[in-house]
Order: C-alpha cells, then sequence, then structure tokens
C-alpha cells in the first residue's frame, strides 16, 4: 500500500491552503493510501489528531518575549526542531512521497533538507507566490509590486513590504537570500503544482522550470444533488480572510456609492479597521464574523451573488468554486488566477481590480438582474465545477504526477 506524507503548517480549517491540504490528505486515504500527516501542534486541531512527531508550535502574532522572538526569528530562516521531527517520522514510516503545502516561516524549509537526505520524492502546491516573492504577496503598500524580480531580494526590506516593518522586512529580506544562496526550494522540490494558470505562467516567468510545474486546478467535495432552489435574494456575500489585499475596502466603498447590502463572513487582522471604516461611511456593511458548515453554506445560498474584490494576485479562491458549488454567481475582480474562473455573463462577472465606480455599477447591476437569471448563471457554475474541479479530476492529475516521481 503506498504512503503519503501531507505537510503544512496548520492542521485546521484556517483558509484555503488548509482544506486543500485536509481535503487531499482524506481523499488519497479514501483511495487506497497510507497517510502520514505533519504540521504544528496547535490548540484548534482536531481533538483525534496524532501530533506525536508535530513541531511545536510558533506563535508569530502573538509571540511575547525577546528571547521566545529571536527563537522564532531562528526558526523562520532554519527550524531545526522541525527538521529533527519529521526526519523521525520519515526513518518510521517510510513515505513513498511527500506532498507539501504551505511550510513558509513555520515548519521551514528545514524539512525540504531531512526529506531530500532520505530520497523522498517531494511534490509542493504553491498556495502563494513565496517561491518568488519574499513577502508571498507580490503586494506592497496596497499595489502589485515585482520588484524583486531576478533576485532583487533586497527591495523587500528597503520598501519595507511587510506591515511597514524594517525589522520584519529585513528579517524576511535575510530569510530569502539564506534561502536562495542555499538552494533550498530550487534543489529539493521535484514538482511544484499550481492550482492556476496564471501562477504556473508567473513562475515560469520568474526563472522556474516550467518541466517541473503541473497546473493541476483545486478541487470541492461533490455536493448531493442539485443545489437548493428558493435562494439568491439576500445580499451580497464577501466571505474569507479580512486583509489588506483582499479588496474589502473597495468593496465597502462600493456598497456606499451604490445603495447595495453587503454581507462580509471572516476574520483577520483588518477587522476592527474594516469595521471602521464601514461604521465612518454609513455604508450598508453587516459584519456576520467568521462562518462555516452549514451557516456559511446557508449564507452563500442566501446571497444574491459572491463577491471578490481582490487587489492580489490570487491564485485560485476557493470561495469561487464553493460559490458555484451552491449554485450562486461570482463578481470576481480581474487579476491574478480569478478570471480562468469565471465566464463573463454565464457564471458571473469580472471588473477592474480596485475600482470603487466600477465595482459600484456591477453591484447595482447585479441587483436589478432577474433571480432566474442569476440561477442560471449559479446552474452553469455548478456544472463547471462538476467538469473540470470534483475530486476525480484532481485525484487522477495528482496520481499521474506521483507516479512520474516515485
Amino acid at each position: 500500500m503506498p504512503r503519503l506524507l501531507n505537510v503544512n503548517n496548520y492542521h485546521y480549517r484556517r483558509g484555503g491552503a488548509e482544506a486543500v491540504y485536509l481535503g487531499h490528505g482524506a481523499m488519497f486515504g479514501a483511495h487506497g493510501w497510507d497517510i502520514d500527516w505533519f504540521s504544528m501542534k496547535h490548540p484548534l486541531n482536531p481533538p483525534d489528531t496524532d501530533e506525536t512527531h508535530f513541531a511545536e508550535l510558533i506563535d508569530l502574532e502573538h509571540m511575547e518575549g525577546k528571547l521566545a522572538k529571536a527563537k522564532a526569528a531562528a526558526a523562520i530562516i532554519y527550524n531545526r526542531g522541525a527538521r529533527d521531527r519529521i526526519s523521525g517520522l520519515i526513518d518510521l514510516r517510510r513515505p513513498d512521497v511527500a506532498h507539501l503545502h504551505n511550510i513558509y516561516h513555520h515548519l521551514s524549509p528545514s524539512i525540504l533538507v531531512a526529506l531530500k537526505e532520505r530520497s523522498v520524492p517531494t511534490v509542493l502546491t504553491a498556495h502563494d507566490l513565496k517561491l518568488t516573492c519574499p513577502s508571498y504577496k507580490m503586494l506592497n503598500n496596497g499595489s502589485v509590486c515585482e520588484r524583486c524580480k531576478g533576485g532583487k531580494v533586497w527591495n523587500l526590506a528597503l520598501h519595507r513590504c511587510l506591515k511597514g516593518s524594517l525589522p520584519l522586512s529585513g528579517l524576511i529580506t535575510l530569510e530569502s537570500t539564506v534561502h536562495k544562496a542555499l538552494g533550498y526550494y530550487s534543489r529539493t522540490i521535484d514538482r511544484i503544482i499550481t492550482p492556476s494558470l496564471f501562477y504556473r505562467d508567473k513562475l515560469t516567468e520568474w526563472g522556474w522550470d516550467p518541466n517541473r510545474i503541473a497546473y493541476i486546478p483545486n478541487f470541492v467535495a461533490r455536493r448531493k444533488g442539485e443545489p437548493t432552489a428558493g435562494g439568491g435574494m439576500g445580499p451580497l456575500l464577501y466571505f474569507g480572510r479580512l486583509s489588506e489585499e483582499k479588496g474589502i475596502a473597495t468593496l465597502i466603498r462600493a456598497a456606499k456609492l451604490s445603495g447595495v447590502s453587503v454581507r462580509v463572513a471572516g476574520t483577520g487582522p483588518s477587522g476592527d479597521e474594516l469595521r471602521a471604516l464601514a461604521a465612518e461611511i454609513t455604508a450598508p456593511v453587516e459584519f456576520v464574523g467568521y462562518q462555516a458548515g452549514t451557516a456559511l453554506e446557508a449564507l452563500v445560498h442566501d446571497a444574491m451573488a459572491v463577491v471578490l474584490p481582490s487587489e492580489w494576485y490570487e491564485n485560485a479562491p476557493m470561495s469561487v468554486m464553493e460559490a458555484y458549488q451552491a449554485g450562486r454567481p461570482v463578481a470576481g475582480a480581474a487579476i491574478g488566477g480569478i478570471p480562468e474562473l469565471i465566464r463573463e455573463d454565464e457564471t458571473g462577472w469580472t471588473f477592474p481590480s480596485g475600482d470603487v465606480e466600477a465595482l459600484a455599477a456591477l453591484m447595482r447591476r447585479i441587483v436589478n438582474t432577474p433571480s432566474a437569471d442569476r440561477d442560471e448563471m449559479g446552474h452553469l457554475g455548478s456544472e463547471m465545477v462538476r467538469e473540470g474541479f470534483g475530486p476525480d479530476h484532481y485525484l487522477e492529475r495528482v496520481s499521474a504526477l506521483y507516479a512520474k516521481i516515485i
């Protein structure tokens, strides 16, 4: 029986990357693979998680004390504890292949060294742009930035790309410089999966060998039957992380300009700031906090459409697929991989990223679109998911990739 080592910083559903990581392991486990998990210990991990070989938690957001911060800074560059833990797990379980998701800043590429030393074939799914951009977003002061192209990583510190902080930006500049000089990623990863064509092309443009990159779209689990009828009359909906690059401030301003009501579901570092903005300009925006499971499904089902106002190079947002699966159309910013997932005027609409007036106009158009037409767009979206983004397609493509390197 083949054995898969599935690796990610977090072992609970924290965002889209974690949803793919958890779903990936569950899928291969259901199809005859033995699955070993490697992540960090965390209080939000499922209670039945075996954390025997997990790395110790590094909580960068809530860490206090100079010594703790110094240890965390060192671990960002090379996490010896994570390397030792995964080494023990590999020696014990002897995986046939390792599949990595997000490992940056926490587990660190130290684990790649352990895998390489033990000749474990390694695949990494690029959920963001960390393999090219040190800050992983290609974003600076709210605008897309590609200054580091060609190895010019000092621009990260020079322009304080991370939270406007020189110490933090300097640390990640050092991290990137060391990792690049030692080839931690370039000499250890056998294949890279990109869930969007945009990311495939961007990695190639920045110097990665296209022969090592495979475009494999993300998947969403099958839904039993057709989307439930009778929804789609509630406010427009954004659900996801509340952070600067997601463009939610633009959505709030567009809601004010258009007079169209919006619900915002999620949490994140910009939450308080966004609530203050909505209150200040009296925008018709309701914040409903973190939602998941049936509660989130109900919100999506109730929405006229799901809105993704992103202002960074999005990859392949799971929220698009989840909206389609619920039978709702999507309004997405024309940036990154989002346009690949939207058939204009068939499954949704696109608008120029960061353009408040254009988004406001589109929001008014959505509200004025007959509900039957919106339902038909959602139906076409759900067909699109079944045809190209189902579990069977993903399993077949990834299995074929594994077969090439094992």
